[in-house]
């Protein structure tokens, strides 16, 4: 048995929606460290920070994971890395941050994160206290806001929910603006747990591939300012949550909580599936999540819809993998009307016949794009999908 939780505005017309105005994100991950080299690399399937991850796992095999070569002030300066890859992608956002500080009190100024690993690499090596929270208390104390701070640690749904809780603080008239994404770094305990549940493919990661075998993991941030209003290049149009509760690590095998998030963010943005022109796919390139999303994204959408993993360039990043592919597919939407490019789904190899024929990307093709959808799905059927549009 599960539960699917609504949207926070039924779509009655009665009812003043409110799309939120979101700023232009920072990120950092495997691609790169400032959005231009993130948004060439994306369309040209490079990804410096890509490379061998050695003397970790327990077998001695070496596997692929993304790292970030971040600023070495950015390291210095705070004191866990999870911080630190916040802290490098709050500084590409820097004119819109001071603009927020200088026009809003600060405890009217939140930040809502999500992550997964937070300070465990650091407990490992030199024990501390492991805090979820530990990244957005550091941002704040970093920017001088006063307001709500707190992180959401849903696994791989985590960066998505954290737009949802950033807008309920807006719509509850907690907060006048919000710091939202996620952060996730390196972590030899989740490398090795996720080894331990045969989940780590050793090579390149497949999504919808033919032999796919698992994941390859990566590290990275992204931050966005969510404002209650005024003006902001992008929007927050939709927010779909639901928890299918299968299993403790297994998705649904047809996909039905995946459904429901995504029917819920089309049902919140008050669009149909045909609005949306681009989907970022959960994409794990483990058998059992490729073959339910696939399922999911073709009951809703059909197989038209152009859609792309692109977790094989940024590894899959947990807590902060929503946040930083809401990140990818907002530079898309921001860069769409001049090229009209879109996200690629780079696979080496045959895709796997036997799951619906979605219409992955390829590179270099083109599309106008009015809206996007992100996927993110975690352990324990704890779903989310995010409606975006440029303004």
């Amino acid at each position: 048995m599960g539960f699917s939780i609504a949207p926070s505005r039924l779509p009655d017309e009665t009812v003043k929606h409110a799309f939120h105005p979101l700023s232009r994100p920072g990120i950092v991950c495997a691609l790169g460290t400032d959005p231009c080299a993130v948004w060439d690399n994306s369309l040209a399937g490079i990804s410096p920070g890509m490379r061998p991850c050695e003397g970790v796992l327990p077998d001695g095999e070496s596997c692929p994971f993304g790292f970030v070569d971040i600023p070495a002030g950015d390291a210095t300066s705070a004191g866990d890395r999870c911080s630190a890859l916040l802290f490098a992608a709050a500084e590409q956002i820097r004119p819109e941050i001071e603009v927020l500080l200088s026009r809003t009190a600060p405890e009217r100024i939140g930040v809502v994160l999500g992550t997964s690993n937070s300070t465990m690499e650091e407990f490992t090596s030199n024990p501390v206290r492991i805090d979820m929270a530990t990244p957005a208390h550091s941002l704040r104390a970093r920017l001088g806001i006063a307001g709500p701070a707190f992180s959401i640690s849903t696994a791989c749904s985590s960066g998505a929910k954290a737009f949802a809780s950033a807008r309920r603080l807006l719509e509850a008239d907690v907060c006048d603006a919000v710091l939202v994404g996620g952060t996730d770094s390196f972590s030899r305990i989740v490398l090795c747990g996720f080894h331990a549940l045969e989940s780590i493919d050793c090579g390149a990661m497949r999504p919808f591939g033919l032999g796919r075998a698992g994941i390859n993991l990566g590290e990275g941030a992204a931050l966005f300012i969510l404002h209650r209003d005024g003006e902001a290049p992008l929007r927050l149009l939709g927010v779909g949550e639901s928890s299918d509760a299968h299993h403790f690590t297994a998705p649904h095998p047809e996909g039905q909580g995946a459904e429901d998030a995504m029917r819920a963010a089309l049902s919140d943005a008050r669009l149909s599936p045909s609005d949306i022109g681009y989907i970022n796919l959960h994409g794990t390139g483990t058998p059992l999540n490729d073959r339910m999303e696939s399922l999911a994204v073709s009951r809703v959408f059909g197989l038209e819809t152009p859609c792309s993993s692109t977790k094989p360039l940024t590894g899959h990043t947990l807590g902060a993998a929503g946040a930083i592919e809401a990140a990818l597919s907002a530079l898309m939407l921001l860069r769409n009307g001049d090229s009209g490019a879109l996200l690629p789904h780079f696979l080496s190899g045959e895709r796997d016949p036997a799951l619906p024929p979605l219409h992955l990307v390829s590179p270099g093709e083109r599309a106008p794009v009015r809206a996007v959808l992100s996927n993110s799905f975690a352990f324990g059927g704890s779903n989310a999908a995010l409606v975006l549009a440029k303004a």
